[in-house]
């Protein structure tokens, strides 16, 4: 029996296509939602989930960071993906045929100097595959679909333009999901944990529970907050920093950051992509 894991979209999606690289003998499992790909796996029908995070251009994937802390899936790994799109449309179709493009909103924001060039009506999608799927269906040589090249081969359509996007950097880092905890081991190459925390409600508080990051020397390389339950003073944050829990200098910063929060829940300790070298 094949291991299955699970991702957010249709096939042919970028989520799709990191699946196949990093777990190449697995099952992928299309989920419409976040939600679905997290329920996938807390009830065992998914061994594991693939799911993106952050993004170099549209910055953090808002829903994932409100997922997370209430899940009870684990981080074990990441995985970071260059995002190439290309404009498809149907076999019969031409750049001088096409009127529309569809894609995923971020798609669209991502590729404007190439359908600025053509004169293209953006028309928003609820994923890049799942645009290209439709234009397939629609039979209409006017539409065109900005997606993954991956796609282009799931429905038939062909490729009109390649690497469209407008900045090359383009970069989305996924994270790898279980319903178990599996801790990575200490001093077997770079490692990321990342956390949770809910700071006290007092003046200078975050400045003082950062602050053993600092002074224990250890490379905070992700901070970011948001609301919790909708209050203005309820203010929960999630953090990356480089090492294990294990290390002295995390393991101080952890202690001193107990000081003044209300709760710290580790998230995941795993292997660093060797991507973040280079």
């Amino acid at each position: 029996m094949s291991r299955r894991i699970a991702y957010q979209g249709e096939p042919g999606a970028n989520s799709h296509l990191v699946c196949q690289q990093a777990y190449p003998d697995w099952e992928p499992v299309p989920c419409a939602s976040f939600e679905d790909a997290f329920a996938a796996v807390e009830s065992g029908d998914a061994d594991l989930a693939m799911i993106p995070i952050d993004n170099s251009i549209a910055g953090r994937v808002a829903d994932i960071h409100h997922f997370l802390p209430t899940s009870d899936l684990h981080i074990v790994g990441e995985r970071f993906l260059r995002i190439q799109f290309s404009l498809m449309a149907l076999p019969e179709a031409s750049i001088d045929s096409l009127r529309t493009v569809h894609s995923h909103v971020h798609a669209l924001g991502q590729c404007r100097g190439v359908i600025r060039e053509l004169g293209l009506t953006p028309v928003v999608a609820g994923d890049t595959a799942g645009a290209a799927r439709e234009v397939s269906e629609s039979g209409d040589p006017t539409q065109a679909a900005i997606a993954p090249p991956l796609a282009a081969g799931i429905y038939g359509l062909q490729v009109l333009r390649e690497e469209i996007e407008d900045e090359d950097h383009n970069t989305t880092r996924f994270v790898v999901l279980s319903r178990d905890f599996e801790q990575a081991p200490r001093g077997n190459g770079p490692v990321v944990t990342t956390f949770i925390f809910n700071v006290r409600n007092l003046p200078a508080a975050l400045y003082k529970a950062l602050g053993g990051f600092a002074t224990n020397g250890v490379n905070m390389t992700k901070l970011e907050s948001y609301m919790v339950g909708g209050h203005f003073t309820a203010t929960q944050f999630l953090a990356e920093v480089d090492g294990h829990p294990d290390d002295p200098g995390v393991r101080n910063a952890l202690e001193e950051l107990a000081f003044f929060t209300t709760e710290v829940k580790v998230l995941g300790v795993y292997p660093a992509d060797a991507f973040r070298g280079e």
